[in-house]
């Protein structure tokens, strides 16, 4: 390796050791401030169902006759019929694929809101995304996420490596800001491979171009502990609890691997990790098909998740959410076009479950949104009233600044200040 400091600097980028390191795609975005020691609230989950989830086929409003008018190919039969939905309440019910959630929503652990969403027009799949994550629907103007400005707005601070992770290899638009975030693909491969006197010298040479004053330093101090941390944690070595089986698939391994740093104490506040697949433009399926396959991969995850973290879930909000909704009415094609409302679902020991929440519209032709089920719960209402009861942070103008708070629904218990993690977090002497 014939790297000098002087040249390391002028490649101008940290991703240029991608090629020593054993990852693609998961350079850190650090800029960590010195712990203030402080109150922690929950754990956040933040799921992103990109492609624009069809939410009346997910939560199906069963009761409305006019939902299986408009859907008489891919509509999910009653609940008294064969296959059909999972009755919730007498109005709402489960696609059968979610069959695995009815327990933790009997168990109040799980909630729904309906009519939810993004307020802004958009239905193109990247601009809607963007303006959900970066909680600005429609201005341009502020580039942070809203899930960075919540990190950066909280009165403790936090100097784990592992404070917010994107899971995934590409980091979340809503984790974009001055704070710090890993994105990871896999933990098991985030550190050097090979043999062993060769990562000796390979780590001696990146400290060595780490070494001096200023942000590089930082950034170098923070990849290594990084490394120990996950030395520490020894996570090839987990093992889920109760017999949960997070599956093969991404979606489950990433969860998997977010209850491994849960479990490792390594500081997590915040994880972000994509369910991708949800445009269902043709042959989407009804009970059976591409969306069904979709909401089992979704179902075992959370299922898997809560199985295993079960006596952690009282410090733990899990939230979806879905760039826009599909159309009322099926199309040509057997399957839904873009469409406005959607439905979120919010899972942890602090939810008050076991209620499908939000003002229901109706899918009566005046009451749709140009053909959509219309939108009564902006999506920044759900995600407000979580951080503010269970992450504990009352700077809601910072992380969603020029929206007007409406009501909270009572969706979460308030949150009790946790006890300080960070005296927990292993030393690192590098």
């Amino acid at each position: 390796m014939n790297l000098t400091r002087r040249n390391f600097l002028k490649l101008s980028s940290l991703s240029t050791l991608t090629g020593i390191l054993n990852r693609p795609a998961w350079m850190p975005r650090m800029a960590f401030r010195p712990a203030s020691g402080g109150p922690a609230g929950d754990i956040l989950i933040c799921i992103f169902l990109r492609g624009a989830m069809d939410g009346l086929n997910a939560v199906v409003p069963h009761a409305e006759s006019r939902y299986h008018d408009l859907r008489p190919t891919i509509a999910i039969a009653d609940p008294d019929q064969p296959q059909g939905v999972i009755d919730l309440d007498g109005f709402f019910g489960l696609h059968p694929a979610l069959a695995p959630l009815k327990d933790i929503y009997d168990e109040k652990h799980l909630a729904f809101i309906h009519a939810s969403g993004s307020p802004d027009p958009s239905r193109s799949h990247f601009s809607a995304q963007d303006y959900m994550e970066r909680g600005v629907p429609g201005d341009l103007t502020i580039a942070t996420g809203w899930l960075a400005r919540h990190l950066s707005s909280i009165t403790w601070q936090n100097d784990s490596p592992f404070r917010a992770v994107g899971m995934g290899g590409i980091l979340q638009k809503s984790l974009s800001g001055p704070i710090s975030a890993l994105a990871l693909k896999s933990i098991d491969g985030f550190q050097l491979n090979g043999d062993e006197r060769e990562i000796e010298r390979v780590q001696q040479t990146l400290q060595s171009l780490y070494a001096g004053d200023g942000w590089l330093q930082q950034e170098g101090r923070l990849v290594f502990e990084a490394f120990d941390y996950l030395a520490a944690a020894d996570p090839a070595q987990y093992q889920p609890q109760h017999g949960a089986d997070y599956g093969e698939d991404a979606f489950g391994m990433g969860l998997k691997q977010i209850a491994q740093i849960i479990r490792a104490d390594m500081g997590l506040e915040a994880a972000a990790i994509d369910l991708n697949g949800w445009d269902t433009h043709a042959e989407q399926g009804g009970v059976e098909g591409y969306m069904a396959n979709l909401l089992q991969q979704l179902a075992a995850g959370l299922s898997a998740f809560y199985t295993d973290m079960q006596d952690e879930m009282q410090r733990i909000t899990l939230v979806t959410m879905s760039e826009f909704g599909r159309r009322v009415k099926e199309n040509a094609s057997l399957g839904t076009d873009h469409g406005h409302g959607n439905v979120m679902f919010l899972m942890g020991g602090g939810v008050n479950g076991g209620r499908v929440y939000g003002d229901w519209p109706g899918l009566q032709e005046e009451n749709l949104d140009r053909g959509d089920l219309a939108i009564t719960t902006d999506y920044r209402t759900v995600l407000s009233e979580i951080v503010k009861k269970r992450l504990l942070n009352d700077q809601l103008s910072q992380v969603f600044p020029d929206f007007t708070q409406t009501p909270f629904l009572g969706l979460v218990q308030d949150g009790a200040a946790m006890f300080d993690y960070r005296q927990f977090l292993p030393s690192v002497g590098l």
